[in-house]
């Protein structure tokens, strides 16, 4: 990882005295890749390889699906409804059920050090929450924390515009000395989300309803990618001090290794999650 610092220093840290580190390099046309890098990340930070590190970056077109998908019986056509509406599919690291990245959005992935706290999983979704709930809120979005009722993917720390359309999910997946906490923000095209999600949820047998889906434009006229990114890094710098930083060699090697893990066609979990249906992932430790 190579460094370079950035002079906001927090007024509140997010979880570590020390700066966070911050990548925002891309992998177009390689989602699969895209989530092994994230994967990878904590991965690293758990072997104390590497510091404490935020992904925020632009994704690919895909619908990230979870294990808990994945045992459903309509996966496959879910997939294919994906394909047909120009979607790629990946597992991803975390539980809940399908969400849609797309070329309007923001993903974000904080891995961090696992203090093992009683309540550290806790805090570590009010801590992303809160700080992109006020990153949202510096654009003019009248930005909430907890879930939407009929929302796709439901949590209790997503955020919401008024109350009435999702705009952020999150979720968490912990491991043997680290956590990750991964998600998308939805800045543009939130038809698409509806149009996408629409089939694919159908298909898996999961209901929920699509004028739940929104997105930052539609509350803030104008925002674009590059407007919430630097409004949300913002408001990080009031709360942590960061440093720019790359990804390296090691990490990248790294998520060529764990690409069967994501990719539905090849996984080892997706074939052991569908033989054991006494198995749910919504936070992992492993």
């Amino acid at each position: 990882m190579v460094d370079t610092a950035h002079e906001s220093v927090g007024r509140r840290p997010l979880g570590f005295d020390t700066p966070v580190t911050l990548v925002t390099e891309r992998f177009p046309g390689r989602p699969v890749y895209d989530t092994a890098v994230t994967h990878a990340l904590v991965r690293r930070v758990a072997e104390g390889a590497l510091p404490e590190t935020l992904r925020l970056y632009v994704p690919d077109d895909v619908v990230l699906f979870s294990l808990l998908d994945a045992r459903r019986p309509g996966f496959a056509a879910a997939r294919a409804a994906a394909a047909r509406a120009g979607s790629g599919a990946v597992l991803r690291l975390a539980g809940g059920h399908a969400a849609l990245f797309h070329e309007r959005c923001l993903a974000f992935s904080w891995a961090t050090p696992d203090t093992r706290e009683p309540d550290a999983i806790r805090r570590r979704f009010e801590t992303v929450s809160s700080w992109l709930c006020d990153g949202l809120r510096r654009l003019g979005v009248d930005a909430r924390i907890g879930a939407v009722e009929g929302e796709y993917c439901p949590g209790e720390y997503s955020v919401s515009a008024g109350g009435r359309t999702k705009l952020m999910g999150v979720g968490q997946r912990v491991i043997r000395g680290a956590a990750h906490v991964g998600g998308v923000i939805v800045v543009g095209d939130s038809e698409r989300v509806r149009d996408v999600l629409g089939p694919v949820y159908e298909a898996i047998g999961l209901r929920w309803e699509p004028r739940t889906a929104g997105a930052v434009e539609d509350e803030a006229a104008g925002v674009d990618v590059a407007a919430a990114r630097d409004a949300i890094l913002e408001a990080l710098g009031e709360r942590r001090a960061w440093r720019h930083g790359a990804l390296d060699g090691e990490t990248l090697a790294r998520a060529e290794d764990l690409l069967d893990w994501h990719d539905p066609e090849r996984s080892p979990r997706s074939a052991a999650i569908a033989s054991d249906a006494r198995t749910k992932l919504v936070v992992t430790r492993d």
